[in-house]
Formats: C-alpha cells, sequence, structure tokens
C-alpha cells in the first residue's frame, strides 16, 4: 500500500539547487516523486551567522513504512556529503521527512508529523505549492494557510519557477 508523504529540502553549502538535482534520483530509487515546489531563499534558523538557505518540498508515493523511509533519507544524505556542523547549522542537504499520510508518530528516532511545520515558513510556503488544501488531523483546527498568516515570515526570496 502506497502512502502520500512530504518531504522538506534544505541546504545553505556548496550549490544546493545542484544538490537536490541529485537528490531526486536517490530518492526515485525508493518511492515515486509526484511534484515538487518552488525554490525559496530563507534567513537562517536559530544559528543565523551562516549563509542564507534555499528551501523546497516534494511530495512522493512510497511503499516504505515511516522508519525505513527516514533511514533511506539519512543514506541520501550522507551519499551527498551531509555532514553535521552544529544543531540548525550549515548543511550541504537536509531532508526532513514532513508528513506520512494522516500518521502521527512520536518515538526517539521520529516524530511525524514534524513537529515545527506551523512554525516555519520556509517549510509552510513549500508545502502550500504542494497542496494548497493539506491538513493533517494532529493540527485541527488550524490548517497550513492559518499558520502561515500568523508568522512573521522571514523568508528572502522565491523563485518564480520549479526547479
Amino acid at each position: 500500500m502506497s502512502a502520500d508523504v512530504y518531504i522538506g529540502l534544505g541546504a545553505n553549502l556548496g550549490n544546493p539547487l545542484t544538490t537536490f538535482e541529485k537528490c531526486l534520483p536517490l530518492i526515485e530509487g525508493y518511492s515515486q516523486i509526484i511534484s515538487r515546489s518552488r525554490i525559496y531563499r530563507s534567513a537562517p534558523y536559530g544559528f543565523v551567522d551562516q549563509p542564507s538557505f534555499i528551501n523546497a518540498a516534494i511530495r512522493i508515493e512510497t511503499n516504505l513504512p515511516p522508519l525505513d523511509l527516514l533511514k533511506k533519507l539519512q543514506e541520501t544524505e550522507k551519499n551527498l556529503g551531509k555532514k553535521v556542523i552544529r544543531k540548525n547549522g550549515p548543511r550541504v542537504i537536509d531532508l526532513d521527512l514532513l508528513l506520512y499520510d494522516e500518521l502521527s508518530l512520536e518515538n526517539d528516532d521520529l516524530v511525524i508529523p514534524h513537529p515545527r511545520i506551523l512554525d516555519r515558513d520556509f517549510v509552510l510556503l513549500p508545502l502550500l505549492d504542494l497542496n494548497p488544501e493539506l491538513s493533517h488531523p494532529f493540527w485541527a483546527p488550524k490548517t497550513l494557510k492559518s499558520a502561515l498568516s500568523g508568522l512573521q515570515q522571514k523568508f528572502v526570496e522565491n523563485d518564480p519557477e520549479p526547479w
């Protein structure tokens, strides 16, 4: 049975757009990419003394259960050269498992939906590109649109075309 999943992409080292393009075929090795958002440039979150981030999201279908998918995403990051320098620090790629169907899950390795989706414009904007009506029972009555309207947006700019 196939799951509808949303993945956030972020990077601020190297050439993020090239890295995003390299990660897509790797992800297609274990899932089917349904759509991808526009590209957004955003100010760093947390540790601010670093370059701006490039952010996007993809919608995939996969037969992998959530923890197996997480492991595959982590392998993909490693294959693309990700090294954790510091929490919220600079990185060559970051792949976040944001939503997995309407599943709510919390354990030591994974929390779904991602706990900070509704607090970060650089996650909300790409998700809205993919599905403006996207919701999750965990958020009720809040929606992505209402969460975004309540945030002070920090994104610097967005590229008008999908990548």
